[in-house]
């Protein structure tokens, strides 16, 4: 690494930035502020309705463009559309960094307020986005968490399928592990998107993209015992009209993300595992656990609605750190003294 890095900023430096963002600081109308709420709510309205983005996605990029909005109203900034292509997206990033947020988490803010911003200058609501040529920071790239083999096992053998509650816990690992699904696409299921005789379920993924995923016969039957027996027992306690959506919670009303998070959590609460489970941690090892009895790449990015097989490849980076691991821990041979 070049020395030059590790120098620390001169305090001729140092004052010229504090001067420099003093020079930027504003004090904006009332009106101004109001006008960039209006803007960032009829952005939500555009990523909820014209995008079709899952509301957790919604939710997302607008916490993104609030938080950089509290920043702007606590630094004396301005208002999101009083900026223009100036330094203070710089100092925010170096905040973001200084306050120790992960590389990762600082490229997704960034990408949320570049793209925030472009929605902006298409509706001639600004004359320009002042994030559009601020360079991403590389993320350090760490595999996905994934389960190993035994533990899926316990997590399925810990589920109580005499109960309807049970036939619906079953069903929602089935489909997780099983076909890989994401949990929003898992909440937004209904019976009609099942095709029994072809074996396949129809889901829309991210974008309101259409795609076909197999299920295998333990789903198949998972499916059967919930939707005519766990399902129909859940609604008849609470006396309910049927909701279209296939997944209920015990109240007998649609499922939500939160809630099949909180549904893992109590299942993996009676088995012996230690480990952390969220509902992507599913669907990364439903991938894994397909490359690793052969499945090929192209087969998978399918699977998963991946739009580029570069996302579908990291699989293949934790399928073989699994198969190292699986080795050094049982090849006699490095146990040899």
């Amino acid at each position: 690494m070049n020395r030059s890095q590790h120098k620390k900023p001169s305090i001729k430096n140092s004052v010229r930035q504090v001067g420099a963002k003093q020079q930027l600081k504003k004090t904006p109308t009332v009106d101004m502020f109001a006008k960039s709420q209006a803007a960032v709510e009829k952005y939500e309205i555009y990523l909820d309705v014209e995008r079709n983005y899952s509301e957790d996605t919604v939710k997302g990029y607008i916490n993104d463009i609030e938080d950089f909005a509290e920043y702007l109203k606590s630094e004396n900034f301005g208002s999101l559309l009083s900026i223009t292509k100036n330094n203070i997206p710089r100092y925010y990033l170096s905040s973001l960094s200084t306050n120790g947020y992960k590389k990762k988490s600082i490229a997704r803010k960034l990408s949320s307020l570049r793209t925030f911003y472009r929605f902006l200058v298409a509706e001639g609501m600004t004359s320009e986005n002042p994030f559009e040529e601020i360079e991403t920071p590389r993320a350090d790239k760490t595999l996905p968490k994934v389960l190993y083999k035994n533990e899926v096992d316990a997590i399925f053998n810990s589920i109580d399928t005499t109960t309807a509650i049970g036939k619906r816990d079953m069903l929602i690992m089935e489909l997780l592990y099983g076909s890989g699904l994401r949990v929003s696409e898992l909440c937004n299921l209904e019976e009609s998107n099942i095709d029994y005789s072809n074996k396949l379920i129809k889901v829309f993924g991210k974008g309101h993209k259409e795609r076909y995923v197999p299920m295998n016969d333990h789903t198949i039957k998972a499916l059967k015992e919930y939707i005519h027996v766990g399902r129909k027992e859940i609604l008849l306690k609470k006396e309910l009209e049927d909701p279209k959506k296939l997944l209920l919670n015990k109240k007998g009303t649609c499922l939500t993300t939160r809630g099949v998070r909180v549904i893992l959590d109590n299942i993996i609460s009676k088995t012996a595992e230690s480990v952390h489970v969220h509902p992507h941690m599913l669907r990364h090892t439903f991938a894994t656990h397909l490359l690793d009895g052969g499945a090929d790449l192209r087969s998978v990015q399918e699977m998963l609605g991946h739009s580029n097989l570069s996302s579908t490849q990291i699989y293949t980076h934790v399928s073989s750190e699994q198969m190292k691991k699986s080795y050094m821990a049982n090849h006699p041979g490095q146990n040899r003294k």
